[in-house]
């Protein structure tokens, strides 16, 4: 006879949809996918198709946070020793392209005589130029093509020179190489670097400052936000110091004083006096109008009026993006690294390469708010400055804050409103660090992130055909994919597309480590290896 249960010993009993939840997870399935609804030309069969949600961030989905973690090692470990150079070499251009490009001058002359005339044709004319401009790209050609309209705003060109308080570079031409040098015939090393930001004030071990008031938080705000542009300008300035196209994969992480910093794997080997040379040398001008004090503030902020946004009080129309920055006669910004540069020496498929790429994709599953998580008042009141520094800190041309300092910026239109930007770089959780965790330079591995998803779809299919198990690739031409409208009543519950996808997994796991143990291999890493991760 069952003993009876009181209502707190019942409810600490777990949820079906905590069980099926914990058991998605523990076979590497998606646990929040989205279904979409797949129609068969042929059959008329109408399919629900669970689809992962692709999340990087592991509070939001382990399984697919850890698929993507281990995606970018794969990325990073092919990238970083590589022996050959990767080609690159573009192909000639075939008949086809240069037929398809004398028909599209043809029909950008006519375009720009029937919109100079003012004739009905011209829009006509503009459909079959972008009609052309997509069989070029079906052809294969990359790059972008002038625009039918001509060219578009005008370009501000500032002097080039550097600035007098900057150490001089050496300067040499950059050869078109990406390999590092070989030492005594058979040793290619290559190095981590970690860079910072500059400082802005003692700080404690908590990474607040020990005297909040002289604690330079508008300094702080502005190169956090520009601090993906210095990042940039570093690299061009590496490359041309020693002259060959240095490749790196880099990613970005906050400190404990919230400030952003650079974890890179670079490709060969570079002195670590050079490396320091650059970081001291580089810095980034931010050309933009000035804006040190607001102009605008509370419930006193401009008003739309008449196609444009006027002061409140005088309805004089506020200065354009244009205007502003032909005012600007210096930088409003510079933007310099911090005096700590790491650099490190690391030999292809050694313990500490693996330890280092680890390292380096370390916080890639957990957000910036994660990351940077406060817990104590103290670090609490820190962030809080800084975020309130970052509200009225311009992140783009674009940015709805110069409305505070008396400027229209780019793209303003009557939904613009003062001093709200949804860009990340105001918001709380990120406090200001770059949007773009992970950078990765374009010759690196040869490869695109969907390249090296392949390669490991390529290589489960590859295992599975020695022991005879052939999964040829379905035919989608005569499929029809649409996402699922909410309300649809014949979508199928969560917890359904979760089962289905379960006992999916499981039978192909069973496929899989039948061909491991056929070809007598060890089995490796799990999460490296699961053929839904291909």
């Amino acid at each position: 006879m069952n003993e009876h249960q009181t209502r707190a010993a019942r409810m600490q009993q777990p949820l079906a949809t905590d069980v099926i939840a914990a058991t998605a997870e523990q076979h590497g399935v998606c646990v929040r996918p989205f279904a979409m609804e797949v129609g068969d030309l042929d059959t008329g069969e109408l399919r629900y198709i669970p689809i992962p949600c692709g999340s990087t961030v592991e509070s939001q989905c382990g399984p697919c946070a850890r698929k993507a973690r281990a995606l970018r090692m794969a990325q990073c470990r092919e990238g970083w020793h590589l022996t050959e150079e990767p080609d690159f070499v573009p192909d000639e251009p075939s008949a086809d392209h240069t037929a398809l490009l004398e028909l599209r001058a043809d029909l950008v002359a006519a375009y720009q005589e029937a919109s100079t005339a003012g004739a009905g044709e011209a829009d006509e004319l503009l459909d079959e130029i972008r009609s052309v401009d997509a069989e070029l790209r079906q052809l294969g050609m990359r790059g972008r093509l002038p625009s039918p309209e001509g060219p578009g705003r005008r370009t501000v060109k500032r002097s080039t020179k550097r600035r007098q308080d900057a150490p001089e570079l050496p300067r040499r031409r950059v050869e078109n190489r990406t390999l590092g040098r070989e030492f005594a015939g058979r040793y290619r090393p290559s190095m981590f670097v970690t860079l910072t930001c500059d400082s802005y004030g003692r700080v404690r071990d908590d990474g607040t400052p020990v005297d909040p008031r002289a604690y330079d938080y508008r300094r702080a705000a502005r190169d956090a936000v520009h601090f993906a542009a210095l990042v940039d300008r570093w690299w061009q300035n590496l490359r041309r110091v020693v002259g060959w196209d240095v490749q790196y994969f880099a990613t970005v992480e906050p400190q404990k004083r919230v400030a952003p910093h650079l974890h890179a794997a670079i490709r060969g080997s570079v002195p670590h006096e050079v490396l320091r040379q650059v970081t001291a040398a580089t810095y980034h001008q931010v050309w933009w109008p000035a804006h040190e004090e607001l102009v605008y503030a509370g419930d006193r902020v401009p008003v739309w009026e008449e196609g444009r946004f006027v002061d409140p009080d005088s309805r004089r129309p506020l200065p354009t993006w244009d205007e502003a920055l032909d005012e600007a006669g210096e930088p409003a910004h510079v933007v310099t690294f911090g005096q700590q540069v790491h650099s490190k020496g690391i030999l292809g498929g050694s313990e500490e390469a693996g330890r280092h790429i680890g390292y380096l994709t370390k916080y890639l599953t957990k957000s910036t708010g994660e990351v940077i998580e406060a817990a104590t008042d103290r670090q609490r009141t820190h962030h809080d400055r800084l975020h309130d520094e970052l509200r009225i800190t311009p992140c783009s041309p674009r940015c709805a804050v110069w409305l505070l300092y008396g400027i229209q910026p780019l793209g303003v239109n009557a939904r613009t409103h003062p001093g709200r930007c949804k860009s990340r770089a105001h918001r709380r959780t990120t406090l200001g660090l770059p949007g773009r965790r992970v950078l990765v330079s374009r010759k690196w591995s040869g490869k695109t992130l969907a390249d090296h998803r392949a390669d490991r779809k390529a290589f489960v299919m590859a295992a599975l055909a020695e022991v005879g198990i052939s999964k040829p690739e379905p035919d989608r031409s005569r499929l029809v994919w649409q996402k699922v409208q909410p309300g649809d009543p014949h979508q199928p519950p969560r917890d359904h597309l979760l089962m289905h996808a379960i006992a999916e997994r499981i039978k192909w796991r069973a496929e899989y480590d039948k061909a491991l143990l056929a070809a007598g291999r060890p089995p490796p890493d799990p999460l490296a290896t699961r053929p839904a991760a291909a």
